[in-house]
Order: C-alpha cells, then structure tokens, then sequence
C-alpha cells in the first residue's frame, strides 16, 4: 500500500506492507483524509514526529474480529486508550496517561491506504454526511469540546481570535449554541464564509482591539495568538486555549493575573455531537476545503496546505 512519511521535515511517499490487525482492532480502507493545523506543525517539530502523520479521515472497515464492522464508512477517535486505568473509567480516555495517539504519538496515521484503530474508537458515519464531511468530525468535535468546558448561553458574547479552518468551525459550533460570534482574523476571503451564518467579523491589525470580550477563543495556531486572546478579554473572562503550536510561547503573564482571567486548555471531544451537528446541516464544512490530492502526491499537497491563505487540503 501508498503510506506518507514524515521526517525530519520531510514528506514522502512509501510502499508498505498491511497493517496487522491486532484483536479489538479494525483494517480500515482510507476514503477521505485532510491535513490540519497539527500536521504541519508535525513537520515542523512538534512532537519530535516521524513516521505516517494524519488524524482525520473517513474510511470503510475491510476486516475486524466482530464481522458487523466489515463496510461499515466510519471515522475514527484518535486516541488510543488502555481502557482500565481512572481516566479511561472516566470515560475520559483522551487523557489516559498509557494512551498513543494516531498519526501524533506513537501510533502510524490516517494518510496511508489502510490504518488501523480499535473498534471501540470507531463511529459509523450516517449517510447524511457526505464522505468529505466526514473527515471534518474529529476537528467539529474539538470544537465542540469547548462546550463541555465552558458554560456557553444563548446570547452570550463570544469573541474567535483565529480565521483558519479551527477557528471558523469554532465560529460555527458556538453560533450553533447561540452564542453572538464575532471572529477576528487577517483574511477578508476567510472571514466572509462564515458571515451569512449569522457570524460577525473583522480584520485585526497590529492593532490589538480594546478590552471587551468576556470569553475569547484562541484558534490563531500562532504564537501571538494567546497574548492576543488575552489583551482581547475583559476582566475576570475565560480565554480558550486551542492552538497547538511547536516552541514556547513566550508570554506576559502579568495581564492574565490582575485581570483575573480563567485560562482553558482544549483540545480533542466528543464525536456524537460533532456528529449532529454536520448531519444537521447547522456546521457547514464544504466551504472550508481549498484542493483535494491523491496521496501520491502527498508532498505537493503539504506544500499547498503550508501556504497562506489555505484552508483544508483533502487527500482522497
């Protein structure tokens, strides 16, 4: 099979042999694949990768121990857990200290022919959700994740610091709530996509906006972003964290403490509502992809998703 490798910054195309299909796991043909925020950062350092990045995709179960499972279109939660230790008993396995993570931590990703996950981390997509609406899942439900974090009412004021494809699914999720969004980014082309959405926007400068927000979303994947987040929030405001990004960030932390404001770390959720939320049509994804590639032509497809501007690059 074609698999993508990554190091040393470097994208290549490799032939490999199948995965093997441990018990409990599931062989899965890949449909649909994009690259994230997280992948390109990948290349950058982050983590000190190497090996087969990618984490959201859609796929069809071509072998499991349980035959149900066989040509079912599923997408797939990207931690692997060990299923026995207080988080997991928790239902919170995305924090399991023993856990990999596909394409990320240990364990080969999504941008190959055939992957593997456990069936346990496997969600049968409906049908209708298109097959490249299903490789949104995973980053609308680390959207939603917010909303287990933070209580968000109708009518609340949120500001998101951040105009990529994160920041405008974050836009959507929170509007999906109730909440009045106002998303501030650096790209008019970006911005006007989620407008008619009932989505206020602007363009921010080196300028940064007065206090005024009492919850704000940094989605930016930039370093500026979370002290932009921060001068953006109104005293005693909660400010979400969702940019991961390779290095420090190098902040003053001065403004988080007199101001009182509440910093939240966020990052994977829950796929059922994710799951909703696009099979409702009230998260629109379809607008967020800039070109889609065969993944053999996987370096050219990073190349692109690199460049400015760009929204998601599909592999198909």
């Amino acid at each position: 099979m074609l698999a993508v490798h990554l190091e040393s910054g470097r994208i290549e195309v490799r032939r490999q042999p199948l995965p093997r299909v441990p018990p409990g796991f599931a062989r899965i043909r890949l449909i649909a694949a994009g690259i994230c925020s997280t992948d390109l950062e990948l290349q950058r350092g982050y983590y000190g990768f190497h090996g087969t990045p990618g984490h959201e995709f859609a796929g069809e179960v071509v072998a499991a121990d349980d035959p149900g499972w066989i040509g079912k279109r599923v997408a797939g939660e990207i931690n692997l857990a060990c299923g026995k230790c207080d988080w997991c008993a928790r239902d919170l396995g995305r924090h399991c200290s023993h856990r990999t993570v596909l394409g990320i931590v240990k364990h080969p990703g999504a941008f190959r022919e055939f992957l593997t996950l456990p069936v346990r981390n496997l969600h049968v997509v409906p049908g209708s959700i298109s097959d490249e609406q299903a490789v949104f899942i995973e980053p609308v439900a680390a959207a939603c994740e917010i909303l287990d974090q933070v209580r968000v009412l109708a009518g609340s004021p949120v500001a998101v610091l951040g105009d990529g494809k994160l920041g405008l699914l974050v836009a959507q999720v929170l509007r999906s709530r109730g909440a009045r969004v106002h998303v501030y980014g650096r790209h008019r082309e970006k911005l006007r996509l989620v407008e008619n959405d009932g989505i206020t926007s602007e363009r921010i400068g080196n300028t940064i906006p007065e206090r005024f927000w009492p919850m704000v979303v940094d989605a930016t994947g930039s370093s500026e972003g979370l002290r932009t987040a921060i001068a953006l929030c109104q005293p005693r405001g909660t400010v979400v964290m969702k940019s991961t990004v390779h290095g420090l960030v190098k902040i003053d932390t001065a403004p988080a403490i007199v101001n009182e404001i509440t910093l939240v770390g966020s990052r994977c959720g829950r796929f059922e509502p994710a799951i909703r939320l696009l099979a409702s049509g009230r998260v629109k994804v379809e607008r967020l992809i800039s070109e889609r590639f065969p993944l053999s032509r996987a370096p050219e497809a990073f190349r692109a998703a690199a460049k400015k501007g760009v929204l998601k690059m599909m592999f198909h």
